[in-house]
């Protein structure tokens, strides 16, 4: 059974972590990156208090000594079903079951100005790209005399009250109390100002209105100005526009808004769903094709009873979706029947700040905040990183960070030109 699964973030690697050593299953995992990296901390590499590598684990090497697992470097460009057969940048795969497991990218929502100017915050690339900027900017406000430029290059703009944007508002805030007049005392004088703006009526819309409360709170009182029912229409000459004709000037505004799944050519258009997501049936298999499958972000699945509109775009669902499936490849090669995939909640967090958290547990109905949320949240995010190393290093940072209340990781580090379009 040779399988090919596209994209290596929790759905993929899970599914090809099941499958090590499984006799008869052949598995090729294809991704644009050499690495796998743990999405829910990039927002800390961004802002300096984790370098890459702690959060991030070259595929190759997880893959060694593990004799059914390969990889392949590449980006697919096209899948043709009725040869089993998919396309990539530097050549062709064959297989007998194709899985994507591609995540999703940055959505916005048709706004080119924001596209273009904005800082997203969904890959590694994006952090490193943040951190240089935001780094950047403080050097120039340090040595600007024109008082309205020095605030522009001050002030943040978090669009996206989920728990990305909780999470790099609370952080930024945390710095600015402990970092910053430190480090920059040119900046004693200067206002700088963080805005965290979502066009829902609460931050953190998906979870328990506690957890909502208990985090605007937290937020406001760090000194973050949260606007709600705001939505940002366009972001040109340093001007955030937001609907209720509003505006802000910035250099930073950050994007965490939301996210959309990626259409690629050979998949049925009517194979595709809401967000540009592959609607699948119980068991993942994508409909209206025989053997191709979707797990994680970029499916959609409309069988789970207690999630009638299909599941969040978390990680769990994408993790727990890798292993019932492969589950089911070991069921095939062995004659079994099947198992649908029915989604274990087992809930969901945020951080805001040091020692404060929000944790919301549905079985039995549960609401943490605080310092023990807290260190809830630091616990499932240290066990959930790939390797020891990885959670080594993330845990000794860490406790660097929380002791020192600072971090030595703000360099300013740009690949050169040429990189830059060898990498493109």
């Amino acid at each position: 059974m040779e399988i090919v699964i596209i994209g290596g973030g929790f759905a993929g690697i899970n599914l090809a972590k099941e499958l090590v050593n499984e006799k008869g299953i052949n598995v090729t995992l294809v991704d644009k990156n050499n690495y796998n990296f743990f999405a829910p901390l990039i927002y800390q590499v961004a802002t300096a208090f984790l370098e890459p590598s702690s959060i991030s684990y070259p595929f190759r090497k997880f893959f060694s000594g593990k004799k059914n697992l390969q990889f392949r470097l590449g980006n697919l460009l096209k899948v043709n079903p009725s040869e089993n057969k998919i396309i990539l940048n530097n050549g062709e795969l064959t297989y007998d079951y194709l899985v994507f497991a591609t995540g999703a990218e940055t959505s916005y929502f048709g706004m080119e100005n924001v596209k273009k100017n904005a800082i997203p915050m969904k890959t590694l690339n994006d952090a490193i790209v943040m951190r240089n900027t935001l780094l950047k900017n403080l050097e120039k406000a340090a040595i600007c005399k024109d008082i309205r430029e020095r605030r522009k290059l001050l002030t943040i703009v978090v669009a996206g009250g989920g728990p990305t944007g909780v999470e790099v508002s609370g952080m930024f805030a945390e710095m600015r109390k402990s970092i910053l007049l430190k480090e920059y005392p040119e900046l004693s004088t200067t206002a700088s100002n963080i805005y965290l703006v979502d066009g829902a009526n609460a931050v953190l819309s998906p979870m328990s209105k506690a957890s909502q409360e208990d985090t605007l709170d937290a937020l406001t009182k760090l000194g973050v100005v949260v606007k709600l029912n705001t939505t940002v229409v366009d972001y040109i000459d340093d001007t955030v526009y937001f609907g209720n004709g509003e505006t802000i000037q910035t250099k930073n505004l950050i994007w965490a808004a939301g996210v959309s799944a990626k259409i690629f050519e050979g998949i049925p258009a009517e194979s595709y769903g809401r967000g540009k997501r592959m609607a699948t049936d119980a068991f993942n298999k994508v409909n209206g094709t025989e053997n191709i499958y979707a797990i994680g972000d970029t499916c959609i699945q409309l069988t789970d009873t207690d999630f009638p509109n299909g599941h969040p775009q978390v990680a769990q669902v994408a993790i727990q979706q890798g292993i019932n499936l492969a589950n089911n490849f070991k069921r095939m090669s062995r004659k079994k029947p099947l198992k649908h995939f029915k989604y274990n909640d087992k809930g969901s967090m945020a951080i805001i700040g040091k020692n404060k958290a929000v944790v919301d547990l549905p079985k039995p109905k549960m609401h943490f905040k605080g310092f023990f949320a807290w260190i809830i949240w630091l616990f499932i995010h240290l066990i959930s990183l790939i390797t020891y190393r990885n959670r080594v290093k993330t845990f000794f940072n860490w406790m660097i960070a929380y002791f020192a209340k600072d971090q030595s990781l703000r360099m300013i580090i740009r690949p050169d030109k040429k990189i830059k379009a060898e990498v493109k």
